[in-house]
């Protein structure tokens, strides 16, 4: 995905080449990591749903690094950034994991669930009520029976069982939705458990990895179609709120999509907080 092209645009890979390029930008080691599932993303949590993301991230990704790379082999010297999943990938891991990570960067991550996420559910129930009798099962039969995505409906329903997979499976890997499928009512207590994940909140709930971070790149396109250029802000305020000293909080023109020229601006802000 990061060498893909698109029209009239440099990939992902040839946009940090051009950045490191520059004599003023510290060098550094970007890993780009493979967290994606048959699911759609992981979140980069460890889920009965998925599988054990955030361990591979941290267990195996990190020690493989340091070990056949010459690297700075500690948490002053390492930082995580994301986009979107990747984002909320970016900004909880240092707060599960803050002996690995000491600064992040996140475009767009997922935050602020009761604005992001709680009203996409009303259209699931409504899709699955009128093309599958408000059956999952129905659903996915239906989804891997045909190219992915080429339904208008796939979108809508997809995401909040791939994000249930995430964040409140049962142990057995069955994914839990915080709401009927069938009525729409609310659990509350499969919702808490999506809640209890929440950035603004982690962050609260972690106090002391909150303020160990030595600095926090957050952005977000002001036309952001999830509205997660006001998660940012939440989670920017989330940050003061524990003293987080060192946060920079950009928002700009722009919507979720097409944003992958910001990647390295908080790239060159990771490069330079973490240099030797």
């Amino acid at each position: 995905m990061w060498k893909a092209r698109s029209g009239f645009q440099p990939t992902g890979v040839e946009r940090f080449d051009e950045l490191l390029r520059q004599p003023e930008v510290p060098p550094c080691l970007l890993v780009f990591v493979d967290c994606w599932t048959s699911l759609g993303g992981s979140q980069y949590l460890d889920s009965a749903g998925t599988g054990r993301y955030h361990s591979y991230l941290c267990d195996e990704v990190v020690p493989a690094v340091d070990a056949n790379f010459r690297t700075l082999a500690s948490r002053e010297h390492r930082a995580i950034s994301g986009k979107s999943s990747g984002g909320f990938g970016a900004m909880v891991t240092p707060l599960l994991r803050p002996d690995l990570f000491s600064a992040l960067a996140s475009h767009a991550g997922d935050a602020l669930f009761e604005f992001t996420y709680l009203p996409e559910f009303p259209e699931a129930v409504r899709q699955l009520r009128d093309h599958y009798q408000g059956s999952y099962t129905s659903f996915w039969e239906d989804f891997r029976s045909r190219p992915p995505m080429s339904k208008p409906q796939d979108r809508a329903l997809v995401e909040p069982w791939c994000m249930a997979a995430c964040y409140s499976a049962d142990r057995d890997g069955n994914p839990q939705l915080p709401f009927d499928p069938i009525t729409g009512r609310m659990r509350p207590e499969i919702w808490q458990r999506w809640l209890d994940w929440d950035p603004v909140r982690l962050i609260g709930s972690r106090p002391a990895a909150a303020r160990s971070l030595r600095g926090v790149y957050l952005d977000g396109g002001r036309r952001d179609e999830w509205h997660l250029e006001v998660a940012a802000v939440a989670v920017e305020a989330a940050l003061r709120d524990q003293q987080v000293a060192n946060v920079h909080l950009e928002l700009f023109d722009g919507g979720h999509m097409g944003i992958d020229y910001r990647y390295p601006i908080a790239v060159r802000y990771l490069a330079e907080l973490i240099r030797p």
